[in-house]
């Protein structure tokens, strides 16, 4: 072989060998995140870096060897299908759906693309698994419990309130969940022998509209049901039960940071986090069929000391006693 061939045939070969090994290089996972709440809130950011956490537990950093695409709903349940939809036509890896809602849009935009949830209602129920154990099909995730305890934080709202004898709830009539919670609470009042006035809000004008009724119906208390577009719009909720005077229990720890008296529910971030481990999984080749759902029970009491003396409430010693958090 000529010296001018042998050096044209290496320079070939150094040229080609790149592309090869380009060519070869696995792309960069992609997860779809599809959620119901506003980008931007700081309690939904908290979700997301929860969830990034779990997923590098199990190994994945985003922009490193993993990549996130971000669907929110802004707080409107009607956007979700369509942005379900776009996660699939994108045909991302795997979708992680945060909260029921965003979960059964998941799952009705795909059969195939593996799902991870986190949901406060029964994922039975919501046709999300066939069953806790042995999920079937193509979702498994997080069940947060959160919508099965509404009696429980009506009961927690009535030891601050002692003496209450009718009760505020506020739900949200959109959600899938809607009917199990007004059947709890009502329950819970027949039981504890009390009033309970349910009212359904699923937007700013309703939620406005819902504190008119409550300001003439003068209930002792009010119960923010566990929901992420009321959660969302706690802010809105603060201000109003705080202009009302009304002592309100909400969801999640968020609430009683931005001044709501307390808070009694699941603690999401451990939620989101076990939901990046097992995105982590189904990335490294698990099916959803093979992971049991996760029933979480980690739940938090927060207090917001400040809010309760600006009420003029005294928050009985048994109650602060149990508080896994008391603000100042």
């Amino acid at each position: 072989m000529r010296r001018r061939e042998f050096i044209t045939l290496v320079g070939s070969a150094a040229i080609t060998w790149p592309l090869a090994a380009r060519a070869q290089h696995p792309a960069m996972p992609v997860v779809g995140w599809l959620n119901s709440g506003p980008a931007g809130d700081p309690l939904f950011m908290s979700f997301a870096m929860a969830f990034r956490a779990g997923l590098k537990d199990a190994g994945y950093t985003e922009g490193q060897n993993v990549a996130i695409d971000f669907r929110w709903g802004e707080g409107q349940y009607s956007r979700l299908p369509t942005l379900a939809a776009e996660l699939v036509a994108k045909r991302v890896d795997v979708i992680v759906a945060g909260g029921p809602p965003a979960a059964t849009a998941a799952k009705a935009a795909t059969q195939t693309i593996p799902i991870i949830f986190t949901s406060g209602d029964d994922p039975i129920k919501l046709g999300l698994v066939a069953s806790l154990s042995r999920p079937g099909g193509n979702a498994t995730g997080v069940n947060l419990f959160d919508n099965e305890i509404e009696a429980k934080r009506l009961g927690v709202l009535r030891d601050v309130v002692q003496g209450a004898t009718t009760m505020g709830v506020l739900l949200n009539p959109k959600a899938v969940y809607f009917d199990a919670q007004s059947k709890d609470v009502r329950e819970a009042a027949r039981v504890g022998g009390f009033k309970v006035i349910v009212l359904a809000a699923a937007s700013a004008k309703e939620i406005d509209e819902a504190f008119t009724t409550f300001a003439q119906a003068r209930p002792s208390a009010l119960l923010m049901g566990s929901d992420p577009y009321l959660l969302s719009a706690r802010k809105q909720l603060i201000a109003l039960a705080a202009h009302q005077s009304i002592p309100a229990m909400f969801s999640g720890r968020a609430a009683a940071l931005d001044g709501g008296l307390m808070s009694y529910g699941i603690s999401f971030a451990d939620a989101y986090r076990q939901a990046g481990i097992y995105v982590g999984r189904v990335l490294k080749g698990e099916k959803p069929t093979d992971l049991p759902v996760i029933r979480t029970t980690k739940f938090e009491l927060v207090i917001n000391l400040a809010t309760a003396k600006q009420l003029g409430l005294a928050i009985p010693s048994g109650v602060l006693a149990i508080a896994d958090e008391v603000i100042e």
